[in-house]
């Protein structure tokens, strides 16, 4: 399967959300019970990975959601790109999960690369300096990691920030 095989949208009706399995009951649990509600509360986009054959079977997700990051958790290195004040302003990916059936097959690189480019268009209306997410686990932050995000010392949170994503967007 290629990326042309494949497209992200927004969770809708016709996503099937019961045949979802990613392996992590939470992730699981989440996508089941709880993504619709946010959906109607506007408290988180809620994206999803199909192909193109099979519309309606989801491969993965992923959720974007406003955040605030403290300004002495920030690594110096990126301290210089983002405003100076208490708290600054974030996208938080909430959750990411890939179908059991498909790990291994680059699909979560295919979800973080939409969060990325959906994070820096909506970070000049929402004010977002940077994407975090909190890893699960730390196989998920070693993903993470992976993918250009720096861990924050002591801890399972890490971060994009705006000026690297400008550079990835703008190529």
């Amino acid at each position: 399967m290629t990326a042309g095989d494949l497209k992200v949208e927004p969770l809708g009706p016709h996503h099937d959300r019961e045949g979802f399995s990613c392996g992590i009951d939470s992730l699981d649990r989440y996508l089941r019970r709880q993504a619709g509600q946010d959906i109607r509360r506007r408290s988180a986009g809620v994206f999803v990975l199909a192909a193109h054959a099979n519309p309606g079977v989801i491969l993965g997700y992923y959720t974007l959601s406003q955040a605030n990051i403290a300004q002495g958790d920030i690594p110096a290195s990126a301290r210089k790109h983002v405003p100076r004040y208490p708290l600054v302003g974030a996208t938080l990916i909430g959750q990411l999960a890939v179908s059991e059936a498909r790990q291994g097959e680059r699909l979560g690189a295919v979800l973080i690369a939409d969060a990325v480019e959906r994070a820096w268009l909506t970070a000049a209306t929402a004010g977002s300096s940077m994407l975090i997410v909190d890893a699960i686990n730390d196989r998920a932050a070693a993903f993470y990691e992976g993918n250009g995000f720096v861990r924050l010392a002591d801890s399972q949170r890490l971060i994009l920030p705006m000026h690297i994503i400008q550079g990835l967007v703008e190529r």
